[in-house]
């Protein structure tokens, strides 16, 4: 095992031996039951102090990386000898959907793994950032991966994601596309996916209707979404307009899909308007939102979504690694009916 210690480094002489050496054994280059340098001959070959050994050792003994013999030295834990996974989760932004996601990942795993949980904020500089800090140090990287979608950011993406072994990966909620290996993934196909939910609730409900379509135009993938929806609306001989807000006038026959977010202030100014209008939600005219919750059995007496199953995604992600078995799994999405529709 070669130890490569750097005494100028910011980070401190025994976290580097702790991860260097659960590095060594994650890689093969530390065998399972393999006996280790003695704390003295590490402070001796690096010039360090013997308490910054020991204390290096005792965290590798808590973590069960290693094992103390009496009297012989510490040796080289079998990596299924009862440690916990570790599991960096790096989500682009916290919202009730990615709540749901993580409270099912965590409990799907029940406390098998160590689970810790960033955010990156769809800023890749802060991806890049979060892998200086954290690329030696965890087994699985669950990672968000959405990000501009302009080419030189994706370049950059495509970058950082090849600095984690596939084995490490798993892609939540995105598949890049085109990316090479053998990883994991659950993931949502926006355009094919809002086809496929929009055709569940045909049942004639379009006839003599138009659907509008609220979104902002700076939503990440509200142009697949929005070519998904043109391509049912040919399909099926539905007029369709795109608005970046709630329209003031409403006729009955009307059928609106909010893209942004069921809970926002454009839901609220929808219900507004249509109650201005002196219609009635779920008779006169329809409410379709994008993305699920269990606020919705009671939002406007019941909300009509259409969505990715998050649980299901999150379960998908925890038994990849609860099975070691890695694969590229489309995530289920359909439409949940309820009385706005």
């Amino acid at each position: 095992m070669n130890l490569q210690l750097d005494l100028n480094s910011k980070t401190p002489i025994y976290k580097q031996l702790v991860s260097q050496i659960e590095k060594a054994l994650r890689d093969g280059e530390l065998k399972p039951g393999e006996l280790l340098p003695s704390m003295n001959d590490i402070a001796a070959e690096h010039g360090i102090s013997r308490e910054t050994a020991k204390k290096a050792y005792g965290i590798l003994t808590e973590k069960g990386i290693v094992l103390p013999k009496q009297g012989k030295g510490f040796y080289a834990a079998d990596s299924n000898s009862g440690r916990r996974p570790q599991v960096l989760v790096i989500f682009d932004k916290f919202s009730v959907y990615k709540q749901i996601l993580f409270n099912s990942f965590a409990g799907e795993l029940n406390g098998v793994a160590e689970v810790t949980i960033l955010n990156h904020d769809q800023n890749i500089d802060l991806l890049q950032y979060y892998l200086d800090k954290n690329l030696d140090s965890y087994d699985y990287y669950v990672i968000a991966p959405h990000f501009p979608l302009d080419a030189a950011t994706q370049e950059r993406v495509v970058k950082q994601f090849a600095r984690i072994p596939n084995r490490k990966l798993i892609m939540l909620d995105r598949l890049l596309p085109d990316y090479p290996g053998n990883y994991g993934a659950v993931y949502q196909d926006f355009e094919n996916d809002i086809y496929d939910g929009l055709v569940q609730g045909l049942n004639g409900r379009f006839e003599g209707s138009r659907l509008r379509v609220i979104t902002l135009p700076a939503s990440l993938y509200g142009p697949q979404i929005s070519r998904g929806i043109k391509e049912f609306c040919q399909d099926y001989d539905v007029p369709v307009e795109f608005l970046s807000s709630a329209p003031a006038r409403i006729n009955a026959g009307d059928t609106f899909l909010v893209l942004n977010s069921q809970l926002d202030a454009g839901l609220v100014d929808l219900a507004r308007n249509i109650q201005a209008c002196g219609l009635q939600i779920g008779k006169d005219v329809r409410i379709i939102s994008y993305n699920e919750s269990d606020m919705n059995e009671l939002v406007l007496g019941g909300l009509t979504t259409v969505s990715a199953d998050f649980k299901e995604m999150g379960c998908i992600a925890a038994r990849m690694i609860l099975d070691k078995q890695p694969a590229k799994v489309h995530c289920p999405f359909r439409m949940y009916r309820r009385n706005s529709y």
